[in-house]
């Protein structure tokens, strides 16, 4: 069987790992995901093209995988880079073996992750180009606080619907600034999901977007 080529014969599977996983809904986000993770853990490749909730899911993990790749790399002085297909023999096959372990500590997005991933979505949901790239220290001591409550689909739906909420697209307040706010986070994740409101369809409605 043709498989990747690693010098690398196995690693440990934080709980963490299987929870994220877990919370991706759509088969193709799950797969996106655990593609990335074993192909940085064994190759040291790093995921380019993930999307949506598996970019969301990988931002989340992202410190701790690369923090175990960084750890094989120093204590084997083995340096992993980017191969290509091959063949391992079977005998290297069985000896690649994943340990599930408990993470001491949830990995929190930092900002620039959670920057990266709302210019993303926003763009997407707005149907207008996004390029935040700021939070005040008020925004990001939200963030730290949210990421530890809530999970990456509540981030989702939150964002979502705050898209959809007439307020606050005519007072252009779909910005991190508010969004990162519990007591506003809290409130628009409790809405319920209703399809998303194109620009065109906000136009009709007489709404002012800006």
């Amino acid at each position: 069987m043709s498989v990747k080529n690693t010098k690398r014969k196995g690693f440990n599977f934080f709980r963490s790992y299987f929870d994220v996983y877990n919370e991706l809904e759509q088969d193709e986000d799950k797969l996106a995901f655990i593609d990335a993770l074993l192909n940085k853990q064994f190759l040291g490749q790093e995921p380019e093209e993930l999307k949506g909730m598996a970019k969301f899911a990988w931002i989340s993990q992202q410190h701790s995988i690369s923090e175990q790749v960084k750890g094989f790399e120093t204590k084997t002085g083995i340096k992993l880079t980017p191969t290509q297909g091959g063949y391992n023999t079977p005998t290297e096959q069985v000896e690649v073996q994943v340990e599930v372990q408990e993470q001491d500590s949830v990995s929190v997005f930092t900002p620039t992750q959670f920057l990266s991933w709302f210019n993303e979505s926003r763009t997407k949901l707005l149907d207008k180009p996004s390029n935040i790239n700021y939070l005040s220290q008020e925004s990001k001591s939200y963030l730290e606080i949210l990421t530890t409550r809530y999970t990456g689909n509540d981030f989702n739906k939150a964002l979502h619907n705050i898209c959809n909420d007439k307020w606050a697209n005519e007072t252009n307040n779909i910005m991190p600034k508010h969004f990162l706010k519990p007591d506003e986070f809290s409130k628009y994740l409790d809405m319920d999901v209703k399809p998303l409101i194109s620009k065109k369809q906000k136009l009709m409605k007489g709404w002012a977007v800006k």
